[in-house]
C-alpha cells in the first residue's frame, strides 16, 4: 500500500468494520468478535501502523509522575547544575503528560532525608529519580517502591548494595584511576601523594579505591597519604589542613575526591604550588583552573545525568522504551585550555 500516515478511520474503512472496533483492537479492551480481530490485524499488519503513544496519552488525559529525590541546592552548589538537568526536562515533557515534582533534602542529613521521599511517595508517583547518599534510608523508599510498582531511577552517586537498580552516572572506580593516571605523569620518584576527601560520602571512597589500585599495579615508588576534612567548622577545617600540610612537608600532589577542591584552596591561600586534580565545573573551581592553581578538573556532568533520569522514564512511559540498566557517562578531563568550551555546551546543551 502507498506511504501514508493511516488514522484508525482509514483501518475501519480498508477493514470493513467501524471505528469503535479498531479502538478496542488497538487499545485491548472490549469484546472484538474473532473475524473482526482478524481483519483490523490483517490490514495493520499490511500498512504498518504504528500508533502515537503522545496522541494516545493526551487523548486520555493520561498524567505520568515523577519525583525526584535529591540534595538541596543551596547547601551545596554542586547540586545546581543537576538542578538545571531536572527543570530542562521537566519543561520538554510537561507537554506530553509528564509531571515533575522535586522533593529536596539536606545531603548531610538522613532524617532529612527520610522526610523528602515520604512526601515523595505521598504524591503517588509512576516513578522515582533518587541521588542516594543514605543507605539504610534508600532500602526503606525502595522497599516501598517494589510494594507500590513504582519504577525507580538512581544517578549520580553509585551504592554498591542497589547494584540491581537502574544507574545513571560514572563508574566512579575508574574515575579515580583516571585521576591517578594523569598525577603518575607529573609527579616524580618517592613523591608523596595526598588523597583528600571533604566532607567525606561513600561514594569518594570508591573514588580512592581506584587511584590506589592504579598506582598499586604501576608503580611502588610513590607514597599515598589519605586524609578526610570536615568543613562544618570553618576554622577547625583551616587548623585541620594546616596541621596536615605541616606534617606532610613533602606532598607533591593533591586528588580531592569531590567538587570542594575550592575549599582547601580557600583556607590554604599561601600553600605551596603543588598539582592538583578534583572534580566539577563550579565557577570557584573554574577560576582556580584558570589561574593554574588546579591543574585538573574532572567533570562529572550532573546536569546531564539528571535530565537522562528523566528523560529515560518520559520516553519509557510515552513511548515504552527501554531504560539502560546503567548508563556511565565519559569521564572528560578538563583544563585550562578547553574549560572555556565546556562552560559554553553546558550552557547550551542538558
Amino acid at each position: 500500500m502507498p506511504n501514508k500516515k493511516y488514522t484508525i478511520k482509514d483501518i475501519a474503512e480498508l477493514a470493513g468494520v467501524s471505528k469503535g472496533t479498531v479502538d478496542r483492537v488497538l487499545h485491548k479492551r472490549g469484546k472484538v468478535s474473532e473475524k473482526a480481530l482478524n481483519k483490523v490485524e490483517q490490514v495493520i499488519k499490511e500498512i504498518d501502523f504504528q500508533p502515537n503513544p503522545i496522541a494516545r496519552n493526551l487523548k486520555n488525559n493520561k498524567l505520568y509522575k515523577i519525583c525526584v529525590l535529591m540534595p538541596d541546592p543551596k547547601y551545596d552548589p554542586y547540586w545546581v547544575s543537576a538542578n538545571q538537568g531536572i527543570i530542562d526536562a521537566s519543561n520538554e515533557f510537561k507537554p506530553f503528560g509528564i509531571s515533575v515534582e522535586k522533593c529536596l533534602y539536606h545531603l548531610y542529613d538522613g532524617s532529612s532525608f527520610a522526610k523528602a521521599s515520604q512526601k515523595a511517595m505521598d504524591f503517588c508517583p509512576d516513578a522515582i529519580l533518587i541521588v542516594p547518599l543514605f543507605q539504610e534510608e534508600l532500602r526503606q523508599v525502595l522497599n516501598v517502591c517494589r510494594q507500590r510498582n513504582i519504577m525507580v531511577t538512581l544517578f549520580d552517586n553509585y551504592l554498591e548494595e542497589f547494584t540491581g537498580e537502574i544507574f545513571i552516572g560514572q563508574d566512579l572506580t575508574q574515575s579515580g584511576r583516571v585521576a591517578a593516571s594523569l598525577l603518575h605523569k607529573v609527579v616524580g620518584k618517592n613523591d608523596e601523594i595526598a588523597v583528600v576527601h571533604v566532607d567525606l560520602e561513600p561514594h569518594m571512597e570508591l573514588k580512592e579505591k581506584g587511584f590506589v589500585d592504579y598506582f598499586n599495579e604501576n608503580s611502588n615508588d610513590i607514597a599515598i597519604i589519605t586524609k578526610s576534612f570536615s568543613t562544618k567548622d570553618t576554622l577547625h577545617f583551616k587548623h585541620s589542613a594546616d596541621n596536615f600540610f605541616q606534617e606532610h612537608p613533602m606532598i607533591k600532589a593533591l586528588f580531592i575526591t569531590n567538587s570542594k577542591a575550592y575549599e582547601i584552596l580557600e583556607v590554604l591561600p599561601e600553600m605551596k604550588k603543588m598539582i592538583i586534580v578534583g572534580y566539577d565545573l563550579l565557577q570557584k573551581n573554574i577560576d582556580y583552573l584558570k589561574k593554574g592553581k588546579i591543574d585538573f578538573l574532572i567533570h562529572q556532568k550532573p546536569k546531564r545525568q539528571a535530565y537522562l533520569g528523566i528523560a529515560y522514564l518520559a520516553e519509557h512511559f510515552l513511548f515504552q522504551k527501554r531504560i539502560p540498566k546503567k548508563e556511565l557517562l565519559p569521564i572528560d578531563i578538563i583544563t585550562s585550555e578547553n574549560v572555556d568550551y565546556y562552560i559554553i555546551e553546558t550552557s547550551k546543551t542538558s
